[in-house]
C-alpha cells in the first residue's frame, strides 16, 4: 500500500502558502519545509526491554527560508496556528530583520550567494510500505526480535547476550516556494542484532549484523535470518589471531567495499568543503583517481534504500550522479546554496538532521558499480593476503585524502585459497588515490547496506548507505 501523506500537512497547507506570500513582500526569496514524522525504536536483549514512539527522525516542525541582498537567512517553528498567518509573518519577519542587522552591526564576513532557482514544480509522491510504523503490532514485532536475541544466546557459542532491536520512521515533508509545491511520503526501517562474547584472554568480542530498506517494519521479520550466521562469524572472531601489519592484496566484502566508498568518495567530495577550501577533491575534478575498474555512484535516486527520496530538503529533485567513471572524477555533490556559490547545479544532496538544523551537503547512497570477475576468480588470484568482512566504522581527511577503515576481520589466503585462518580486528588505512588506483578485480553483483547513520563533524547526523560489489585491491593492513 501507499504510505499516506500526512493529513496534518494537508490541513496546514493553504496556510503556509498564505505566509510565503506575505514574506514575500519582503524578502526576494521565500521557501518553507514543514515535516511530519512518526515512529518507533524497539530494543530488547537477554536483560531489558525498551518501546518508544519516537526515534531520531520522529519530528513534526517547520523552517522558512529567506534571501535578501546576497544573504540568506532561516527561522524554525513548531507551533503554527493556521488561523493567526499574519501573526506568525509578523513574528517570523521580526527575527529575520533582527538577523540580518546584527550581520550587519558586527560587520561579519559572509558570502555573496546568488538568489536560488524557483523554477516551477509540482510534486506528489507515496512511497510503498506493507506496514506503516504508526499502525504496527509492536508485541509481534517485539516477540520476533526476542526470537532473534533468544537464538543467538543459544547457538552463538559463549555468547552472554544478544541485543536486538528495530526502527521504522513515516516521513512526510512539504516544500513550498513561489512557484513549487512538493509533498512526499515514504517509510524507511532498520533492524539489527549484536551478540557478545569473551575470548579466551577475557576480551569482549561482538558480532554484529542489520537489515534496512524504503520500506514498512515488515522487513524486522528477516533479521531472524541473519542471526543463523551468527555463530560462524563468531567462532571465526574468537578463534582470530592478531595480523602482522603491512601492506597486503585483499578482497573487500561488498560492506566494507561500502565503507571504503563512504569515506574516500563521500565527505571527500561534498562540495559545500570546496566552498570552504577543505577538501582535496576539488583539485581533482577531471584527474584520474582510481583504477579503469572504479566507477562510482551517489544519490538518492542509485538505489532504493533507506536514504531514498523525491526532493531534498531544499526542493531539489532527487539525483544520480556519476561522480567517478572508470576512475576519473567527474563531479562532487552539492546543496542548493554551495551549488550557487561555485556555480554549478544543486544535486538533491542538501539536508538537515531535522527541521531546526541547518542544510549541509549529506550524502544519500554512495555506491561502487560492479564488475564481472567472480570471487573464486579473486581468490584464486591471490597468492598471500585477506578477503575482509565486516565493516564497523571509519573516518577521513578530506583535506589530505587519508582513510581509515576498521574492519570486523580478515580470512587469510595463500596460494590462491582460503587457509582457514582469521584476524581480527583490522585497521585498514591508506592514500584514496593509491586504494582505488590498486583496483584491479571487481564482482557482477553490488549490494546495499543502510543501517547506518553519518555525522558531519562531531554532529548533524543523517541516515546514509553506501556499497557495491567485491573488490580486489592493496592496502595498508594493522
Amino acid at each position: 500500500m501507499k504510505a499516506p501523506f500526512s493529513a496534518y500537512l494537508d490541513s496546514i497547507e493553504p496556510a503556509l502558502r498564505r505566509l510565503v506570500g506575505i514574506l514575500g513582500e519582503e524578502f526576494e526569496y521565500v521557501s518553507v519545509l514543514s515535516t511530519d514524522s512518526v515512529g518507533f525504536q524497539l530494543a530488547l536483549s537477554q536483560h531489558s526491554k525498551s518501546v518508544t514512539n519516537q526515534n531520531r527522525t520522529t519530528e513534526r516542525g517547520s523552517v522558512v527560508r529567506v534571501y535578501r541582498g546576497g544573504r540568506y537567512s532561516e527561522y524554525a517553528f513548531n507551533e503554527f496556528d493556521p488561523e493567526k498567518v499574519t501573526e506568525k509573518a509578523a513574528v517570523i519577519s521580526s527575527e529575520l530583520q533582527k538577523q540580518f542587522a546584527l550581520l550587519e552591526l558586527c560587520g561579519s564576513e559572509t558570502l555573496e550567494t546568488p538568489i536560488l532557482d524557483d523554477e516551477p514544480i509540482e510534486l506528489f509522491c507515496e512511497k510503498e510500505a506493507e506496514i506503516l510504523p504508526e499502525t504496527a503490532d509492536t508485541a509481534k514485532l517485539i516477540e520476533a526480535l526476542q526470537s532473534v536475541s533468544d537464538e543467538g544466546v543459544r547457538t552463538i557459542p559463549g555468547a552472554l547476550d544478544c541485543q536486538a532491536g528495530g526502527s521504522s520512521t513515516h516521513i512526510s515533508k512539504l516544500f513550498l516556494s513561489k512557484n513549487r509545491t512538493m509533498r512526499q511520503s515514504y517509510v524507511y526501517t532498520e533492524g539489527m542484532y549484536a551478540a557478545f562474547a569473551p575470548s579466551k584472554e577475557g576480551e569482549m568480542k561482538m558480532v554484529y549484523e542489520g537489515v534496512s530498506g524504503l520500506c514498512g517494519p515488515e522487513i524486522l521479520f528477516t533479521l531472524k535470518e541473519k542471526i543463523r550466521e551468527a555463530p560462524k562469524i563468531m567462532e571465526d572472531v574468537l578463534g582470530s589471531e592478531k595480523i602482522v601489519p603491512g601492506e597486503y592484496d585483499v578482497i573487500t566484502s561488498p560492506d566494507v567495499t561500502g565503507l571504503i566508498a563512504h569515506e574516500a568518495f563521500g565527505h571527500g567530495v561534498e562540495m559545500d568543503m570546496f566552498v570552504k577550501g577543505r577538501a582535496l577533491g576539488a583539485d581533482y575534478i577531471g584527474k584520474r583517481v582510481g583504477s579503469e575498474l572504479v566507477t562510482m555512484h551517489e544519490g538518492a535516486l542509485c538505489a532504493e534504500s533507506v536514504t531514498g527520496y523525491a526532493f531534498d530538503d531544499e526542493g531539489t529533485l532527487a539525483g544520480d550522479v556519476t561522480e567517478i567513471d572508470k576512475g576519473i572524477l567527474r563531479a562532487g555533490i552539492c546543496d542548493a546554496l554551495a551549488a550557487k556559490r561555485l556555480g554549478v547545479k544543486p544535486t538533491g544532496n542538501g539536508k538537515r538532521e531535522n527541521y531546526s538544523h541547518k542544510v549541509y551537503t549529506r550524502m544519500t547512497n554512495t555506491l561502487f558499480d560492479s564488475g564481472s570477475d567472480s570471487l573464486e576468480e579473486m581468490i584464486a588470484s591471490i597468492e598471500f593476503g585477506y578477503l575482509l568482512a565486516g565493516s564497523e566504522s571509519g573516518m577521513e581527511d578530506p583535506k589530505h585524502w587519508g582513510i581509515q577503515c576498521i574492519v570486523s576481520r580478515g580470512y587469510e589466503i595463500r596460494g590462491g585459497k582460503l587457509t582457514g585462518k582469521v584476524v581480527s580486528p583490522i585497521v585498514m588505512t591508506g592514500y584514496v588515490p593509491d586504494l582505488l588506483g590498486n583496483i584491479s578485480m571487481a564482482s557482477p553483483d553490488r549490494c546495499v547496506f543502510g543501517t547506518g547513520a553519518c555525522g558531519k563533524g562531531h554532529k548533524e547526523w543523517v541516515k546514509v548507505a553506501d556499497g557495491g560489489p567485491y573488490l580486489k585491491t592493496k592496502a595498508r593492513l594493522g
